[in-house]
């Protein structure tokens, strides 16, 4: 018995709900039943329907309506389909349309009576929901300028239409895998789609001369794809897709379903065991991994526009939080067909492209209504914004979210505007991570948090450091369970550091390698924007406790609490701690002796707990200074 089946038993003993629900019918029996659910009305729909066998073709009922997901491959429309979808969004579901990180849309508000005519008038122009939901691979994700921008090598919606004829509308793939499997085919130098953030990630590489995939395996919410040690040539895509699939459904997990997707049987098993049976499948013998050939972020950096290599333009429209709607959805068909060649590329950070504008024709596209009425939101902090559904449409969801982005995104560009410089804000309502928080430059994750008063308000966890471009690296926790109301500030201070010492067109991803990361742990930077909340915001002192551009504390937690605590001393009254400081240690054989209040005896403005958290962090003995910056935080939230 092979490593895998000795796992897939193991887990396998007792089946999950939906297991037992899946066992019921077969998905198409809903399906070709659709037009009689739709006449039936709530009062005659399955349980197991609403539950699950509708999400396969991609409608979700939300009690009184349906959200429909709609499947796009490779985020590509035609002038057709994105003309019907902006028509259905209009007719069928209150003129509302979501733009997603898969590159696809979702339409909602949707009446039960409707649902079989709007699959219907999608399918007319080649549009289909299939798959959309639980259980199966969901829509495939490329770069959004594939086949047009210059730094594209492989044009891979070829390959992905290929892919789709292996699972597609196949009744035979329809709900046979344990859990949801998403799929990212990268051809160019750029990510722009997050390549490593899927179940199966296609990144373009070059092994002797020969241009393919590197393959990595395994991500999730919180977890970046594993290294596969594998190199897949342009014809062998659809071989080792199809194996790896079949792979997943024989021995992946059905008992637990918090703990089935592919990880989690990478995890148990190993990655070259799961390899090793991925070949057995394909009775081949795929390479070894060469070369990973992504160097960089989106190639429009800091541009709503960029030449394509066929010397026309495409410019993207920026779309505050993926909020978009039917009619703006038609007027962008029909500014594409005007102005370019009727094609709409959507992209993962929600916003949309219209494609292969010739020059001369750009200042007539750019002065119609559609582009001036988004013209407002392209400014650095809506341009790589990404915000999941909140309360207002998703039952996970722990704060209103899409809004909240938006509010906090204006304010920054009030209270921080920087020029030539990229800093990437992703925002989830909630810990499944549907914005994918865990990989931005500064990601937001929806909770309940308490005011000053102790009242139950909307919060965030703030995380720092993501990193999305030659590798991908999961973000740290920042603060926790912070007000909105307070939040946006610690991000000020983050930005405000940014923009003082970052290097010309220096990305806030650069930017955190090199200085941030570099230089100060982050629990010191956690220290940093809440003692500058305190300090401005809640004191009103207008004083910046700023960070230094080359600190000597070697990122050690007990040098910077020291450090840091000199700095205040100073900032706030005018006088030195002590005299002079060697390797942290005051040099004088009587340093200065100060009192718990001593910052407010010299300055009245500073409230004595912050006096008393200055000295314990500067004490002239060490072993009874503070030695970790999380007390000190705690002791903050005494400051009034």
């Amino acid at each position: 018995m092979s490593i895998l089946e000795k796992a897939s038993q193991a887990r396998n003993t007792k089946l999950n709900k939906v297991e037992t629900t899946k066992a019921l019918k077969m998905p198409m029996d809903v399906y070709t039943k659709l037009e009689e659910i739709a006449a039936a009305g709530y009062e005659g729909l399955a349980k197991e329907d609403s539950a699950y066998f509708l999400k396969c073709f991609g409608l979700f009922d939300k009690g009184e309506d349906f959200m429909l997901r709609v499947r796009i491959p490779a985020g590509q429309l035609n002038y057709e389909q994105a003309l019907r979808i902006g028509e259905v969004a209009q007719k069928y579901g209150n003129d509302y349309i979501d733009l997603t990180t898969r590159m696809q849309v979702e339409l909602r508000y949707l009446q039960i009576a409707d649902i079989a005519k709007v699959l219907q008038e999608l399918k007319e122009v080649g549009i289909s929901t299939f798959q959309t939901g639980v259980d199966n691979p969901r829509n495939i994700v490329t770069d959004p300028l594939d086949g047009i921008a210059y730094d594209n090598i492989i044009e891979t919606k070829p390959i992905i239409d290929a892919l789709q004829t292996i699972f597609g509308e196949d009744p035979d793939w329809i709900s046979v895998l344990p859990r949801k499997f998403n799929t990212g085919i990268l051809g160019s130098l750029s990510n722009s789609c997050n390549i490593f953030g899927h179940d199966c990630c296609f990144v373009l590489a070059q092994k002797d001369g020969v241009f393919g995939f590197n393959i990595y395996l395994g991500a999730c919410v919180g977890v970046q794809a594993q290294d596969a040690n594998l190199f897949v040539q342009i014809d062998e895509v659809g071989l080792f897709y199809k194996s790896l699939l079949t792979v997943f459904k024989t021995y992946g997990y059905r008992d637990n379903r918090n703990k089935n997707r592919l990880v989690f049987l990478i995890n148990d098993v190993g990655i070259e065991n799961l390899v090793n049976a991925i070949k057995e499948e394909a009775d081949a013998q795929f390479a070894p991994a060469g070369t990973t050939m992504v160097q960089s972020q989106n190639i429009a950096l800091g541009s709503n526009k960029v030449l394509g290599r066929n010397g026309k333009y495409n410019y993207k429209i920026i779309v505050p939080s993926g909020i978009f709607s039917g009619t703006d959805m038609i007027a962008a068909a029909q500014a594409a067909k005007v102005f370019g060649t009727g094609d709409i590329r959507l992209t993962y950070d929600q916003n949309v492209y219209i494609v292969n504008i010739a020059k001369d024709l750009l200042e007539d596209f750019e002065a119609t209504e559609l582009i001036t009425n988004y013209a407002k939101f392209n400014n650095l902090y809506f341009n790589d914004m990404i915000a999941c559904a909140g309360t207002a449409t998703c039952s996970f969801g722990v704060i209103p979210n899409k809004p909240d982005a938006i509010e906090m995104a204006h304010f920054l560009s009030s209270e921080v505007a920087i020029t030539n410089a990229n800093v990437r804000m992703n925002w989830s309502a909630c810990p499944k991570g549907c914005g994918v928080h865990g990989i931005a430059d500064i990601g937001f994750e929806g909770c309940k948090a308490k005011d000053e008063e102790g009242n139950r308000v909307d919060g965030v966890h703030i995380f720092v450091g993501g990193k999305i471009t030659r590798m991908a690296k999961e973000a740290h926790t920042l603060h926790k369970a912070l007000p909105l109301t307070e939040a946006k500030h610690h991000v000020k201070y983050l930005l405000k550091t940014y923009a003082a010492y970052k290097q010309r067109g220096e990305t806030y991803e650069t930017f955190d390698d090199r200085f941030l990361s570099a230089n100060y742990s982050f629990q010191a930077l956690g220290f940093y924007t809440k003692i500058n909340y305190i300090l401005n915001e809640k004191l009103g002192l207008d004083l910046w406790f700023e960070l230094e551009s080359a600190p000597k504390t070697f990122k050690k937690e007990e040098f910077e609490i020291f450090a840091f605590g000199l700095k205040l001393f100073k900032l706030l009254t005018g006088e030195k701690r002590y005299e002079s400081v060697e390797n942290f240690e005051p040099v004088l054989a009587k340093p200065r002796n100060i009192t718990r209040d001593e910052v407010t005896k010299l300055n009245p403005k500073v409230p004595p707990k912050l006096s008393e958290v200055i000295y314990t962090m500067t004490h002239q003995e060490k072993r009874e200074r503070a030695q970790v910056f999380s007390e000190l935080i705690v002791a903050l939230k005494e400051v009034h």
